[in-house]
């Protein structure tokens, strides 16, 4: 069974405020892009990286993963689904349609290669599944001004993360039919779902976390520090 890691790293972070994009960040003098990539790498079983990169980055020749010869780069899209399908495609030519592909965000650093191993153990014994960990806190949703509407019954809700893993095949149809259909499409498993399919829920370490806001870079920073 082979295995290809797919990383959307076209996004600016605006939410970070910060000039430069946060997955070029640095933590202990390494970008965030790189503890990332170089963690999916240090996995066994993932042979190969492929990463979706903004038309106009002029950061990514800087890295430490722009030299290596397991990284390809391909040119991201206008949302994160745009770019994952762009980096399906141009792995169709030459991977199996049942090829695993999993897919990480860049800006999560932290991720455990133990709970990688748990991904690919469980979720390959079915369509493929997703990282993140169950909802422990009081869910609320609200109106437009913030008013609680309603307390959200939070037993089997779950935290979505990444790696999500599906094969390659299924997950380019799937992203395909949802774009054409003008589905909105938040993440792989989302298309999925749509599709029709019903991915298994992993659960991993808490510490997965998204760089979003200032305050995520030192907490992913302490955890880097463990």
């Amino acid at each position: 069974m082979s295995y290809v890691a797919v990383v959307p790293a076209a996004g600016a972070g605006r939410r970070m405020g910060t000039d430069i994009p946060k997955q070029y960040l640095q933590i202990h003098g390494k970008a965030v892009i790189d503890w990332t990539l170089q963690t999916l790498l240090s996995h066994p079983d993932i042979e190969s990286l492929v990463v979706a990169l903004s038309a106009d980055d002029e950061y990514w020749p800087d890295t430490l993963s722009a030299s290596d010869s397991r990284v390809r780069t391909v040119t991201g899209g206008e949302e994160r689904c745009h770019s994952v399908l762009n980096a399906l495609e141009a792995l169709a030519p030459a991977a199996g349609e049942n090829d695993w592909v999993l897919v990480h965000d860049a800006a999560r650093p932290c991720v455990r290669l133990e709970d990688v191993s748990r991904l690919i153990r469980r979720a390959s014994a079915g369509v493929g599944g997703v990282l993140g960990v169950p909802v422990h806190d009081t869910m609320k949703r609200t109106d437009a001004q913030g008013r609680i509407v309603e307390t959200v019954e939070r037993k089997q809700l779950w935290h979505a993360f990444t790696p999500q893993m599906f094969p390659l095949g299924l997950l380019r149809h799937s992203l395909r039919a949802a774009l054409a259909a003008g589905v909105e499409v938040t993440d792989e498993a989302s298309a999925m779902e749509w599709a029709g399919h019903s991915p298994l829920m992993v659960e991993g370490a808490a510490t997965n976390i998204k760089i979003t806001r200032p305050a995520d870079l030192s907490l992913a920073e302490f955890y880097l520090s463990l």
